[in-house]
């Protein structure tokens, strides 16, 4: 898929990578950096160890159910069943970062999402800003359990305003990999799928909080779940 730039009220994509122009982000991120790259490669943390799930909390809503038939590592990646609803959160809290995730749909795509800046209590769903994942979808925001954004108005859903539709379809095929490149800076969420700019989000509420990858439909694997600090 070809890569190309685009700019939005202050977010430029360039070859897959969001920029935050100087009056969009904070002060102390100086103008021209590369904000979602700005912390040196060495301050990249790989989330998922590729062996186990060493660093995540299981949280299912069933309280009943045996979280070893909904989450496994499988070759290398993080294979969820998809049932019961639920999802794994990071132990660690993050604020301004550079988050990647790879995923694919490996049998019949249906649901599924990345929540960003999780707060409060576990449960099915915690308050966060979620980046959606679902097939078809992917690149929406869902703001869950009182969770705000300043977005375009425009792509709010008229039946569920807490649902913001993305810009562009950006997926590759089921049982293809997916790379979801996701820039945090001090409130702001930018989503860029497999290079292309799809969703924008100012001034989110919470800006802070667990990452979270849901468990919510059928199978889905992820092989990648690196973070970079943005100091």
């Amino acid at each position: 898929m070809q890569r190309r730039g685009i700019g939005i009220a202050g977010i430029v994509v360039l070859g897959g990578i969001a920029w935050l122009a100087p009056q969009a982000r904070s002060a102390r991120v100086e103008a021209g950096a590369r904000a979602p790259e700005a912390a040196a490669p060495a301050g990249k943390q790989a989330l998922f160890n590729g062996k186990d799930l060493s660093g995540w909390k299981q949280v299912l809503g069933d309280a009943n159910a045996d979280p070893a038939k909904t989450w496994s590592i499988v070759d290398g990646a993080i294979r969820c069943s998809g049932q019961p609803a639920g999802y794994i959160r990071t132990e660690q809290s993050f604020k301004n970062y550079f988050l990647v995730i790879e995923w694919r749909w490996p049998e019949n795509p249906t649901n599924s999402g990345v929540l960003l800046h999780m707060q409060g209590a576990d449960k099915v769903w915690p308050k966060s800003v979620e980046a959606q994942l679902m097939s078809g979808q992917a690149g929406d925001f869902w703001l869950i359990d009182g969770a705000t954004a300043q977005v375009d108005d425009a792509r709010r859903n008229p039946g569920a305003a807490i649902n913001v539709k993305g810009m562009a379809k950006a997926e590759m095929k089921p049982g293809e990999w997916n790379r979801y490149e996701i820039t945090c800076i001090d409130g702001h969420v930018v989503l860029v799928i497999n290079g292309e700019l799809v969703n924008v989000g100012r001034n989110c509420t919470p800006n802070e909080g667990f990452i979270c990858l849901q468990s919510e439909g059928s199978p889905i694997e992820f092989r990648k779940v690196e973070l970079t600090p943005i100091p």
